[in-house]
């Protein structure tokens, strides 16, 4: 074959490709004389577009109009923009042609980010299309118009002025009813397309309700906190039953090791959502509708009874002779009613009906999800999903939710089931549980595992109203509840000494507990790496806890438990354990560290005169504070009192008991001080600051919860956020002259010990105790709504 010259055949493609430029050029060209032409007769229809006459030339010049957008750059529709804007909300007052004009729509805000937005600028033409959800009857017309929501819902301007149009509210109208004029509700199927796991429905399907869904899904997912409670909470209420119906079917769907695969099924509805996407959407409609049932005077009397004894002072004997020190037992007394036992095991029901103790582990685990751990120094509802909206409603994950473990009662080591039966015997602390896994769950008890599930606060109502109540009584912002359920003649986790206080309920069968009776930890914190010696696990206590029996013990003493079948006892149930334990975990800010750095930040800002010398410049004035700061840490790491709770948020007790905790936490307020200004010194808090410093580590990382207390968004006055050379500058500055400073800083903690008000700091305590607790219920609530 003759070869035709390179310089030739380039010479061809660039003719060819002038003449296509030529013909689009003289396309639009003839496009934009027909639209000089369209636009007045368009107008003049418009007049009186009731008149049979204008009606045929309004169909024709609406669907000109339509072909000549479909077919011009988006150059040219920049340039016309204006006069289309302008000509259809003019449009869309007739009904004869408002499908086309949908379409236009649609067409337009799709073209470019700038069209889109200039589309979005125009309310009236939004609106008109937001009302039609509800008040058009013709679903083919409906169904047109939620796409072309979705089309405006691309950019984020777009969806904002939806959202300010209450876009979502209509949507959420469309939605329901749709779904009301239905015989049966969607039926959802997830499909795995470009590694996201998609929302679709079969073919034989309307798409109209998959399209309300996935609207209504991405709308949700752009509110602000402001916005997600300006939804109406009767809206809230009809959609749930809806949501949560579809949410069921998407969650038996997960647990299923292999998913629908979108390429064999071409011909299916596919939504532009995730699985997880559906997910956030519930969790965010739920955070700011109470999930906790409410419990009565009379219950919440019981259930404190049943803790610490009926009489009013038995709450004040448990705080002066065991809170944070010793044991406590509490028996369940003959003809108890409305006990922790009977409040906490209504979900264990299907046992009482003859169910086999494996097949109750599987259904448990059946209908959970995973609940990621909160951020300590989280509040925000909203910026908990911010590490976890892309697994949000996966299935459990080994370690982080569920743990299946049994210690051998001779060598006293702990061995995981999951980790014992992999090949690899490789770590898999991120495994999510498929319907497989389930049921090697329930393998797992018949040989002897105990299967300990973390974070049933968020998975039962019932559980998370009494954890409520009484993280409540310890004030806290809420309190962890782990379940066990442990098989006859077995010992779950190896002997151990935990960082919280905990309460175990034992809801089923019995157990025989060991604890030591001394601390072998005094008042650890949270995370703190707690190991037991093996020479120090002798002479322990042994306690046999009974259905209904509350047990509490104090952080940092070591304990061990198992079941045993010799114990004599008539039930049956005797020979396997069910307990629950309530963690109460002292978070930094609620030790009586936290409230002395509460106190210091409340003093220093409220000042009305300065507490330095003149010429000490105001950076360097704040950073003084930041070094007392510092200071009292280091001396809460010596003394135990500054680690205790710190009990001023409680509530929910009697009246005269609760006067007596105030003046008992009055008490320990003065011995925190009396310590501060005893011991807190200058040269080691300095020498803290420059060892972070020299580790290239943040020297107050570790308050920076103490910026909740602004009521701004930028630090009112003193600043945590120094750049390392500022730091670095700033102790220069003292070292140069240190005397000097050691006096000012003397002064300075001299004058907080003496002039810090109680009354003041425990205000702005309870504040923040308040904005933690509505951060953690939004939490508690969003996950609830997940689980069924």
């Amino acid at each position: 074959m003759e070869m035709k010259p390179e310089k030739e055949t380039a010479t061809r493609s660039e003719s060819k490709t002038s003449k296509t430029q030529q013909w689009h050029l003289k396309s639009q060209l003839t496009v934009s004389r027909n639209l000089k032409y369209l636009v007045p007769t368009l107008v003049s229809a418009l007049k009186n577009p009731q008149n049979p006459s204008s009606i045929p030339i309004l169909k024709s010049c609406s669907t000109k109009l339509l072909d000549m957008v479909q077919q011009c750059s988006s150059s040219f529709l920049r340039t016309h923009l204006n006069t289309l804007i302008a000509l259809i909300p003019l449009m869309m007052i007739c009904r004869d042609i408002i499908g086309t004009v949908v379409k236009i729509i649609g067409y337009l805000s799709l073209v470019s980010i700038e069209v889109n937005e200039m589309i979005c600028n125009d309310r009236v033409i939004l609106k008109g299309l937001v009302l039609k959800i509800v008040g058009c009857d013709n679903w083919d017309l409906k169904r047109e118009i939620v796409n072309v929501l979705l089309d405006v819902s691309v950019t984020c301007f777009g969806r904002q002025t939806l959202l300010d149009l209450s876009a979502l509210d209509y949507v959420i109208l469309g939605f329901l009813q749709v779904q009301k004029s239905m015989a049966s509700s969607i039926s959802i199927l997830i499909m795995e397309k470009d590694g996201d796991l998609r929302l679709g429905a079969e073919l034989s399907q309307d798409n109209l309700p998959l399209s309300l869904l996935d609207t209504a899904v991405t709308l949700t997912n752009s509110c602000n906190t402001e916005q997600l409670k300006k939804i109406p909470r009767n809206l809230v209420k009809a959609l749930t039953p809806y949501w949560k119906e579809i949410w069921s079917n998407v969650h038996k769907q997960l647990l299923t090791p292999k998913l629908t695969n979108h390429c064999k099924h071409k011909f299916c509805h596919l939504s532009n959502i995730t699985v997880y996407n559906l997910a956030e959407s519930i969790f965010r409609l739920s955070m700011y509708c109470s999930s906790l049932a409410l419990i009565s005077a009379r219950t919440c009397d019981e259930i404190i009874g049943h803790l610490f004894g009926t009489e009013a002072s038995d709450f004040k004997k448990f705080m002066v002779d065991h809170w944070e020190s010793s044991l406590y037992l509490m028996r369940k007394r003959p003809g108890d009613i409305g006990s922790v036992h009977d409040s906490f095991s209504p979900f264990m029901h299907p046992l009482a009906s003859g169910e086999s103790m494996p097949g109750f582990i599987a259904s448990l685990l059946q209908g959970m999800i995973s609940c990621p751990p909160v951020g300590l120094d989280e509040i925000n509802g909203l910026n908990f999903l911010n590490d976890f909206r892309d697994t949000l409603g996966c299935s459990v994950i080994y370690q982080q939710d569920i743990r299946v473990v049994k210690t051998n009662l001779h060598s006293r080591i702990e061995h995981h089931y999951f980790l014992e039966s992999s090949s690899e015997n490789k770590e898999i602390s991120s495994r999510r549980f498929s319907s497989d896994d389930i049921l090697k769950c329930e393998v797992a008890y018949m040989e002897g595992y105990t299967v300990a599930i973390r974070g049933m606060e968020y998975r039962l109502k019932s559980i998370a109203t009494i954890s409520q109540l009484v993280a409540n009584l310890f004030g806290q912002p809420s309190v962890g509840a782990n379940l066990y359920i442990t098989p006859s003649d077995s010992q779950g986790l190896a002997c151990h000494c935990d960082d919280h206080c905990v309460f175990i309920c034992q809801l089923r069968g019995t157990k025989v507990w060991n604890v030591f009776p001394k601390p072998v930890f005094e008042l650890p914190r949270l995370y703190e790496q707690l190991e037991v010696p093996q020479e120090l696990q002798t002479d322990s206590r042994q306690i046999l806890l009974r259905e209904g029996d509350v047990l509490y013990i104090p952080r940092g003493f070591a304990h061990e438990a198992r079941t045993v079948s010799d114990l004599n006892e008539r039930s049956e149930n005797s020979k396997f354990s069910a307990h629950l334990t309530l963690a109460i975990e002292v978070e930094p800010p609620f030790e009586w560290e936290g409230f002395a750095h509460v106190a210091l930040h409340s003093w220093s800002h409220g000042k009305q005169t300065c507490y330095f010398a003149p010429d000490t410049c105001g950076i360097l004035q704040a950073f003084y504070v930041n070094i007392l700061h510092v200071a009292i840490r280091l001396v809460s790491c010596t003394e135990p009192v500054f680690r205790k709770a710190c009990l001023l948020a409680s509530n929910s007790l009697p009246r005269e008991t609760k006067v007596w905790l105030d003046e008992n936490q009055k008490d320990v307020f003065d011995q925190v001080i009396n310590k501060v200004h005893g011991l807190a010194n200058f040269t080691d808090s300095v020498n803290f600051v420059k060892m972070a410093l020299q580790q290239k580590e943040d020297p107050f990382h570790w308050l920076r919860w103490l910026e909740h207390l602004n009521e701004k968004d930028v630090f009112d006055g003193i600043s945590f956020d120094y750049e390392s050379a500022e730091i670095g500058k700033l102790i220069s500055s003292i070292d140069e002259n240190k005397e000097k400073a050691e006096g000012v800083f003397d002064h300075l903690k001299s004058r907080f010990c003496d002039e810090v008000l109680f009354n003041d700091a425990r205000d702005r305590f309870k504040t923040l105790h308040d904005k933690y607790k509505e951060g953690r219920v939004q939490f508690m609530n969003g996950m609830l709504s997940l689980h069924h």
